[in-house]
């Protein structure tokens, strides 16, 4: 490490960058509902002894010089649109800040310009998700503590979410499975972007996604806009940043999670516009052995955008991201409360998604654009897993009882259409095409019968499928503000699946009153639907002897009507509060076809799928209603702080028509998060910051395991009667982040230094009880204990 830091420095000192006593602002200022340069803008520093101004360009584009280090506050104004104030924005010596800025037109005439502020940060980037619907930043990313800067970690701060566990970030949304998560990338869907990742389902162990690349992004939760489909619980709506468009910069970065990483961005023809980013990292291999498992994980990734500039034909962009990780189980080298493996089995785990696409944006008049993106992505996984039978005897011996190849493809085409009409009408049109190609395989042994009598189960296929099928998706929504205090959206979703010919339509609405200046009532509905994931609808079923048939696949969408009803007070200029409730009635839910505790509603949260669920009916119900509250503090004056509660009820009925608590009813979840920055140093331009997260839940609920019946066959029974009726004592986890920021005086360079203490109280957390093959005894495993994460970031 210390040779790695002293070859950096070497580097940096011998490129001769240029003193920078202070920095740069700059970006692009547009309408925000047509999206065109806005000419004219004034930006003005305010609250500094020097106040800079800057003024845009024909292309909206300003730039705002002599900007001092620290934290400043800007304000925008461009006559007949709402001004804008924009909070603490940071700036470090050694990277420019480059603030893309949407202004929203007046619905009033205004007979005088009236300055005020107008923080919008708890808003959501597309303007027509007012409902159920927040933006989240890098800097967030980054600085709240236990987040790993995993953007899926980060939002398990807010309200109706929660982590199912430690060890993954796959996220429950009010209740809902975590395979009901969509993910968007530059405005398509995209597969599971997690290293360790697994057909069907939406997180991981480890991010693949680098927030260093991602720009300001939108997290939703209920009711969606129109424009998202084939989604129950949540959206991630992201967007990688574009690249400095005057100089090139680099970082270097070390972090025990992300590993390693270099990233590099400039401009490749400052005529027109054009630039790259481009960000690679590789794991920091043996540092992430205490998190869960003793086993050596290895994950690389890459991601890049290259904005083409601006030409006759409209702006193009390039973008992707890949990743690849890998991972071997073997039995002699884990404890045996591992909560990945076995002690009497090894797995060997590999898998590798890509994703590149072309985007274009075309600005058709004033009034309207049109937009379109075609993309490519891969999803590859192969997982075997070895069983050591008679282990640590003279008969030992090693035999593969499951494999499982599969590969995905997609070739994906998106267009929207969007058009002001007036500063009171937008409307957009769009059209989703998902073609995906699939090579996929699943081998099985474990507890099947040996025909043959060579005294080992004979191989089983669950699923054996090599053909194609397409997601086809349209959309129609419009925002109409009656007048400056009400704003109605509205639109209609269709989505149909060639595989077995389902058609949903989905109709969406949310309105909003704005009571009094400082008091908004929101309402929404939104009717949502979701195909089945693949593993299950292609499961395989002996039907007859050596004769399979893939039962499960005519499943229907399952549906669910989505009610909200939302209250937002702006308490100061840089506090709020908002309370949301809701109800959710989920609907033609898969079931098994006898009575059975068995539902849809409460798979997801692991690797993999049940491969014994056959012949499955669209006949179950579930429904998720709670309340939730946060308080908010936006960073000013040196501190922030988040106060979220939510308060929940998560219930199922399987085909034996009894009302259960899903797997993801905790009933409650309590988050604080609070930091305060000083000023350090003779000139006060360096930072040193305390963060601290408070985090306590409501136990999962679980199914009990039957012992003795476990103990007869070898393996786990559990008791279908009792399903879901036992609860795991309540989750509770403290961490502290300390760290210190460095500008230089004399360069265009900057250091961040931190260290984040991961459960602090070294609390034991329960993950599962299981049953143990070896001990022949039902064994309690614990989450994460007590864990060091820490971050070295240079930037110059």
């Amino acid at each position: 490490m210390k040779k790695l830091t002293a070859t950096l420095f070497l580097l940096v000192s011998t490129m001769g960058f240029l003193l920078a006593q202070t920095q740069v602002i700059k970006g692009i200022i547009t309408d925000k509902q047509s999206e065109m340069p806005l000419i004219g803008a004034t930006v003005q520093l305010i609250g500094a002894e020097n106040a800079a101004g800057a003024v845009s360009d024909i292309d909206g584009y300003y730039r705002l010089e002599g900007v001092p280090v620290g934290r400043q506050n800007l304000q925008i104004n461009y006559l007949g649109y709402s001004p804008l104030t924009i909070p603490n924005v940071l700036v470090s010596s050694g990277k420019e800040v480059i603030l893309d800025i949407a202004l929203e037109e007046s619905v009033e005439e205004l007979t005088e310009v009236v300055v005020t502020a107008s923080t919008q940060k708890d808003k959501a980037q597309n303007e027509l998700a007012t409902i159920s619907a927040r933006t989240f930043s890098l800097e967030e990313v980054n600085r709240y503590s236990g987040g790993g800067n995993d953007v899926a970690r980060l939002a398990g701060n807010f309200a109706g979410v929660s982590t199912a566990d430690d060890s993954r970030n796959d996220i429950v949304i009010r209740g809902n499975s975590p395979t009901g998560v969509l993910w968007r990338l530059e405005g398509i869907p995209v597969p599971n972007p997690n290293h360790f990742s697994t057909l069907g389902t939406t997180g991981g162990p480890v991010s693949a996604l680098n927030p260093n690349l991602l720009r300001n992004s939108d997290f939703l939760t209920s009711a969606f806009p129109s424009e998202y489909g084939n989604a129950l619980a949540g959206v991630f709506d992201l967007g990688f940043r574009n690249g400095n468009r005057d100089r090139h910069e680099f970082m270097f970065q070390m972090a025990a999670f992300s590993g390693l990483e270099a990233m590099a961005e400039g401009p490749i023809s400052k005529a027109n516009g054009s630039n790259y980013i481009i960000a690679a990292r590789y794991s920091l291999v043996g540092l992430i052995g205490g998190a869960g498992t003793n086993a050596v994980p290895n994950y690389s990734d890459i991601a890049f955008k290259v904005n083409l500039g601006k030409s006759k034909l409209g702006r193009f962009t390039l973008f992707g991201i890949g990743g690849t990780s890998d991972i071997d189980f073997l039995h002699d080298e884990i404890d045996e409360d591992d909560l990945f493996a076995a002690p009497d089995e090894d797995l060997y785990a590999e898998s590798q998604f890509g994703v590149a696409g072309l985007k274009h944006n075309l600005i058709l008049d004033e009034k309207s654009y049109l937009r379109t993106v075609v993309a490519f992505s891969t999803s590859r996984g192969s997982f075997q897993n070895d069983r050591i039978r008679n282990l640590d005897t003279e008969e030992e011996e090693i035999f593969r009882i499951a494999t499982n190849d599969n590969i995905e493809n997609r070739l994906s085409f998106s267009t929207l259409y969007n058009r002001k009409f007036n500063a009171k009408l937008t409307t957009r049109i769009g059209l989703l095409a998902e073609n995906f190609q699939y090579d996929v395989e699943f081998l099985d042994r474990e507890d099947r019968p040996d025909r043959d009598g060579d005294g080992i189960e004979d191989w089983v296929t669950l699923y054996d499928f090599e053909e194609g099928m397409t997601i086809l998706q349209a959309f129609a929504q419009a925002q109409y503000k009656i007048n400056s205090d009400w704003t109605l959206n509205f639109g209609l979703h269709s989505q149909s699946l060639t595989l077995n010919n389902s058609f949903a339509l989905e109709p969406r609405a949310a309105i909003n009153w704005k009571v009094a200046p400082k008091h908004t009532l929101s309402v929404g509905y939104g009717l949502h639907h979701q195909t089945q994931p693949l593993p299950i609808l292609l499961l395989q079923e002996e039907t007859s002897p050596n004769v399979f048939e893939s039962t499960n696949q005519d499943l229907d969408f399952t549906r669910s009507h989505h009610f909200v009803l939302g209250y937002d007070l702006a308490l100061a200029s840089d506090w709020r509060a908002k309370v949301e409730t809701y109800y959710q009635a989920v609907r033609n839910v898969p079931v098994e076809p006898n009575p059975s505790s068995f539902s849809m509603l409460n798979v997801g949260d692991d690797f993999g799928f049940p491969d014994d669920v056959f012949g499955l009916q669209n006949d179950g119900e579930g429904a998720n209603y709670g309340f939730e509250l946060t308080v908010e503090k936006f960073f000013s004056k040196g501190y922030y702080g988040l106060l979220t509660a939510s308060i929940f009820e998560s219930t199922y009925k399987g085909s034996d028509g009894v009302e259960r608590n899903t797997a993801f009813n905790n009933g409650y979840v309590f988050n604080f998060l609070a930091g305060k920055e000083w000023k350090i140093g003779k000139d006060k331009r360096n930072a040193f910051s305390i963060d601290t997260k408070f985090t306590t839940a409501g136990g999962n609920y679980y199914t009990p395991v039957d012992l003795e019946a476990s103990q007869k066959v070898g393996t786990e029974v559990l008791i279908d009667d009792e399903a879901y009726s036992k609860r795991f004592p309540a989750y509770l986890r403290w961490d502290v982040k300390m760290g210190v920021k460095l500008n230089s005086n004399k360069r265009k360079l900057s250091h961040q230094f931190f260290v984040d203490l991961r459960n602090v109280t070294n609390r034991e957390n329960i993950f599962a009880r299981r049953y143990n093959r070896v001990t022949n005894e039902v064994n309690e495993v614990n989450q994460q204990m007590f864990f060091p994460d820490f971050l070295y970031r240079l930037e110059f």
